[in-house]
């Protein structure tokens, strides 16, 4: 059975894991989350996103699609496939934003799914 707590103006606090191979966007994530008063955990690949989902039974895993390695995809394929994992909501994000990824991420058995932000890079000009 799972306890949740309620913060500042009744918000449902959860467990957060975040999957991204990318550093600074799971940071973004982090901080953005953690301000809110959730709690988050965060795997930059797809072996330890699975053992992290086993071991810390998140109440939400927000999971990128395009993994080294393990795609997410396939780590959302394996949650969805284990008893003690199948009832976590996984939402899927990627920045292709290809009409056929929402198709796929569904397929996988996704709960969820969105084109997360692109990361900008500044220029310098001559």
């Amino acid at each position: 059975m799972r306890c949740y707590a309620y913060g500042y103006l009744g918000i449902l606090l959860v467990k957060i894991l975040v999957v991204d191979d990318e550093a600074p966007i799971c940071e973004l994530a982090r901080l953005i989350l953690e301000d809110a008063g959730h709690t988050v955990i965060t795997a930059d690949n797809g072996e330890e996103a699975i053992r992290k989902a086993r071991n810390d039974s998140p109440d939400l895993v927000l999971l990128d699609m395009v993994l080294p390695g393990m795609s997410g995809l396939d780590v959302c394929r394996v949650l969805k496939r284990e008893a003690d994992t199948k009832s976590i909501p996984v939402v899927m994000f990627t920045v292709l934003g290809r009409d056929s990824d929402k198709q796929i991420a569904k397929e996988s058995g996704c709960d969820g799914y969105f084109e997360a932000f692109r990361t900008c890079r500044s220029s310098s000009r001559s």
